[in-house]
């Protein structure tokens, strides 16, 4: 009778563990699938081969009386019926188990006991008719192994042993018992014992294997949902920085000089208002120029190299270095551009660039950074500093490249910095700063107070050392 693991199956998956053990387990499967097999072989050849031999004379030890004289057949009206009765009753349980082990909602594991009482009884009524059934007994040890708990299946067998020897002795006439008719049923008890232990321990490892692989695949499942979910934080989290630093940057100044451009108009300077429009023309295109290299997954237009001047990528997968010139040019034209727009809105902010050391290339992911971290100072200096001076410093050292964004404004508390964003959006920018500079290995220090201006600080490792040698990665957070 086949038990509940006929017909189940482990689903294929690509991980190389789960793989090996779905393997152990398909072939532990197959070995017990196949001692059902020849278990349900040997008890149909064994009553088949007891039936014919039964109703035919035979000279064996069931067919011959103590003086050697042929017994009489067993009676066909008792015989062929109750094999024919057994044979049935073992075919429609071993069905029954099979369909349910295939997902049919009848569990006939409530009708085990009842099942193997009437295949014992049948077989009784037999070997009670002819010996010559008396090994069929050696297909129920391992029923009543298999469908009764450890030590009452022991018992069932010893039980039917020695059945077996009181009816081989009975229809041998009786007398004393010859050592095979003792020995056979007990060889045959003990095989079938060591070898249904043998089974149990291999279901045992089965049904191991089969829960080490779900476990597996649901902890990868679970594995893979979490990267799943910090990779969408962490994109939504680059959209916000490049969004703020970019676009928001360009639609705020855009904002306030269209107020400008209206102010202009309302006390009738057209010159002016004419070059406030062409200031908030020229945001509004580099915006745009900013929006689709954003979209490509590009650098800032700023850092893009000329012409006949752009890098391929190295034999090693790194990020080649940037040529010398493109961050201080592009510092440079952010201060100029910060003036114009101060000067236009009539803050009369002075912005100027101070360049120290050499410049030597850093990688795309550097310059991108520093470049954003400038854009990001000077827009919270002509936004809420009030000042009138502003400075940007690039300093290319030792062992690391230095950014420094100074203003005389108003100052405030580092310490009362929101930890996330405020409502309206606002409050992003330090904190995205941060997120920047800290993701590619750098520092990010603030001095301010009330009164005394800001300076932003910024530090990252020189060319040489850290994520921005020869053998970097580049693209940590562009």
């Amino acid at each position: 009778m086949p038990d509940a693991t006929a017909g189940s199956t482990v689903p294929e998956f690509g991980d190389t563990a789960a793989n090996a053990v779905d393997a152990t387990t398909t072939s532990t499967e197959q070995v017990l699938r196949w001692l059902r097999v020849a278990l349900h072989v040997g008890f149909a050849a064994l009553l088949l081969v007891g039936t014919v031999r039964s109703v035919l004379p035979s000279p064996s030890l069931a067919g011959t009386t103590t003086d050697g004289a042929m017994r009489a057949p067993a009676p066909l009206g008792v015989v062929l019926p109750v094999a024919a009765l057994l044979a049935a009753v073992y075919l429609a349980g071993t069905v029954a188990e099979k369909r349910h082990a295939q997902g049919a909602t009848f569990d006939p594991a409530r009708y085990v006991l009842p099942w193997l009482g009437v295949v014992c009884g049948l077989w009784l009524v037999l070997v009670a008719s002819s010996a010559e059934f008396a090994w069929v007994a050696f297909a129920l040890f391992f029923l009543q192994l298999h469908l009764l708990a450890r030590w009452w299946g022991v018992i069932a067998v010893v039980v039917t042993a020695e059945l077996v020897v009181l009816a081989l002795w009975r229809h041998g006439g009786g007398g004393p018992i010859a050592p095979a008719t003792l020995l056979g049923p007990l060889f045959g008890a003990a095989f079938a014992v060591v070898t249904s232990f043998a089974y149990r321990a291999l279901y045992a490892e089965a049904e191991t294997q089969r829960a080490a692989a779900d476990e597996l695949r649901r902890t990868r499942a679970a594995l893979a949902e979490s990267q799943h979910r910090a990779g969408v934080l962490a994109e939504r989290e680059r959209l916000a920085r490049e969004i703020h630093d970019t676009l928001a940057q360009g639609f705020s100044s855009i904002v306030l000089m269209g107020r400008a451009v209206a102010k202009a108009l309302d006390e009738g300077d057209a010159p002016a208002a004419r070059e406030r429009l062409g200031i908030v023309q020229a945001t509004a295109a580099d915006s745009l120029t900013e929006a689709r290299a954003f979209v490509r997954g590009l650098s800032s237009p700023a850092l893009a190299p000329a012409a006949g001047d752009r890098g391929d990528a190295k034999p090693d997968g790194s990020t080649p270095l940037n040529p010398l010139g493109r961050l201080p040019d592009a510092l440079r034209g952010l201060c100029v551009r910060t003036a114009a727009e101060s000067s236009a809105r009539g803050n009369g902010l002075e912005c100027r660039f101070d360049l120290d050391g050499e410049p030597c290339p850093l990688t795309t992911a550097a310059e991108e950074v520093l470049l954003r971290a400038a854009q990001a100072s000077l827009a919270n200096v002509w936004a809420h500093a009030a000042a009138r001076t502003a400075v940007v410093s690039l300093a290319y050292l030792d062992g690391e490249v230095m950014l420094d964004v100074f203003d005389d404004g108003a100052g405030f508390d580092p310490a009362a910095l929101p930890e996330a964003p405020r409502p309206d959006g606002t409050g992003y920018g330090l904190r995205g700063l941060r997120e920047r500079v800290e993701g590619i290995g750098g520092t990010l220090a603030i001095e301010s107070a009330p009164g005394e201006g800001t300076v932003v600080a910024v530090r990252l490792p020189a060319p040489g050392g850290g994520v921005f040698g020869a053998a970097g990665t580049g693209e940590v957070d562009a």
